[in-house]
This record gives C-alpha cells, sequence and structure tokens, in this order.
C-alpha cells in the first residue's frame, strides 16, 4: 500500500482556519486512489526530521497562500524541509509553491509574474516537445485548462530541469526534474483543487481577495454550464480524473515505482 508524505506550505494558523494546502490533496487522492495512506508535516510547526520519511513512498509539497515566495526569509522552514524532501530519493510532487519551492531549491529563480495573479484557470495551456511524450502528461492535448490560483511563477528552471507545458501568463506551467535518484513531477496550476476550492481561496481574506467576483462561478463551474463558460471551461473538464489528469499519472508512477 503507498504511503505519501504531504508536506504543508501554509502556516498552522491558517490550517486552524481551514486553508490548509493539503486539504486537495486529501481529498483528490481520495476519489483518485482510495487505498493511499497519508501522512502530514507542517514544517511551519516543526522541522521535517529526515527519520519521518521513514516508510514513506512519495511525497508532496503542496501550494500556498501566505503573503511571502519561496524565497524570502519567512520561508527558511519551508527550504530545510525541501532540502530534506529532496535528498530522500522519494518521487515528489510539487503544485504552484511546491513547484517554485524546488526549483529554487534547485539553483532556478522566482518571483511575481510581470502581468499580475493568475486566478480561476490557467488557461491554453500548450505542451512542448517533451510535454506531449512525457508520462505525466498524458491525456493532455494543446490548449488545455486548469483550476489556478498563484502570484509567483518559476522564472528560470534550474540546469537539468525540463519544461513540460507554460501558457501566456506562465512559461513554466508543468516541469520535471529527474537526474540521478531525485523524481520531482510539479505544476504551476493545481490539479488537486476543484474550482470551488478555488472559490473559497478568493473568499477567504489574503493575498487573492482581490478576485472574489469570481466566487460565484468558481463556485458553480463543476455543474453550471454557463458558469464555466465565463471561466472559459466546461463541467466536463472539471471531473476526477480529468481535471487531475497529472495527479493521477504521478499516482500511477509512484505506485510503480
Amino acid at each position: 500500500m503507498t504511503t505519501i508524505l504531504i508536506v504543508e506550505g501554509n502556516t498552522p494558523d491558517m490550517v486552524a482556519k481551514g486553508h490548509a494546502g493539503a486539504n486537495g490533496f486529501i481529498r483528490t487522492f481520495s476519489g483518485l486512489a482510495p487505498e493511499v495512506r497519508i501522512r502530514l508535516a507542517n514544517p511551519y510547526a516543526a522541522a521535517l526530521h529526515p527519520d519521518e520519511l521513514q516508510g514513506v513512498d512519495a511525497v508532496v509539497l503542496t501550494g500556498s497562500g501566505v503573503s511571502w515566495s519561496v524565497d524570502a526569509p519567512e520561508a527558511v522552514p519551508q527550504r530545510a524541509a525541501a532540502e530534506v524532501v529532496l535528498t530522500a530519493g522519494r518521487p515528489i510532487w510539487g503544485s504552484c509553491n511546491g513547484l517554485q519551492l524546488a526549483m529554487l531549491m534547485l539553483g532556478g529563480s522566482v518571483g511575481a509574474s510581470p502581468v499580475g495573479m493568475e486566478v480561476g484557470m490557467a488557461q491554453n495551456n500548450v505542451l512542448t516537445q517533451e510535454g506531449g511524450q512525457h508520462s505525466m502528461m498524458e491525456g493532455r492535448s494543446a490548449g488545455f485548462g486548469v483550476p489556478c490560483i498563484h502570484r509567483d511563477e518559476v522564472q528560470k528552471l534550474p540546469d537539468g530541469a525540463i519544461l513540460l507545458a507554460g501558457n501566456a501568463h506562465s512559461p513554466v506551467q508543468a516541469a520535471v526534474y529527474e537526474q540521478g535518484d531525485l523524481r520531482f513531477w510539479g505544476t504551476q496550476y493545481h490539479p488537486e483543487l476543484s474550482p470551488r476550492d478555488i472559490g473559497i481561496y478568493v473568499r477567504a481574506r489574503g493575498i487573492f481577495s482581490d478576485h472574489a467576483n469570481l466566487a460565484d462561478d468558481l463556485e458553480q463551474a463543476e455543474t453550471d454550464i454557463s458558469a464555466a463558460a465565463r471561466l472559459g471551461t466546461h463541467p466536463d473538464a472539471l471531473v476526477l480524473p480529468q481535471r487531475s489528469r497529472e495527479l493521477a499519472n504521478w499516482l500511477q508512477f509512484v505506485s510503480g515505482h
């Protein structure tokens, strides 16, 4: 039976208010592979020790709604946890902040997108040649959209990383780093989140609250064709496993690793 450690990207006070980055993964994994066992760690509450990876088959680095970037002084606990995870020899998934964190630690750079936040759906993603051939992107085709919510992005990939997909807003929307014992897959968008999850984030008083006008459509898009259309999508694209195609592919990879 597969055991996955989810490393939380939000602070304990945010988690206490119901805004845990792990929540979307727990729900989505339950739908995709209910037999998977989940462990949780929060580096903002306690430093991650290598012993916590004993018996763990794979690791997830979640997204985050904190006000700082992964290269900020406040993110020292996250970077320390990432150092443990990236050297543990386990397959790793990273969404949004998790992708940024891994790419930074491996030698890339991150920063706020020069064109502002991308909230709702990451639209019109284009696969690179490598993306069209990589098992992470199986089931995706040119022009796909996925729920997203982010301010920062990867602005330079580290040497050895492979770009799989991007769009006009953020050139790095999906990437992998597969060197030596490290197998990292990640996306800037959120295949673990439903539009309803995004709606909860924009309604909360936080860095994304300026997009609260999208909340009604986000909360109805899974069942309302008109609401989905206003977001540039269709309810059929928002159901499991299609919405979470990359995570479904990753779970299959982990189970055979």
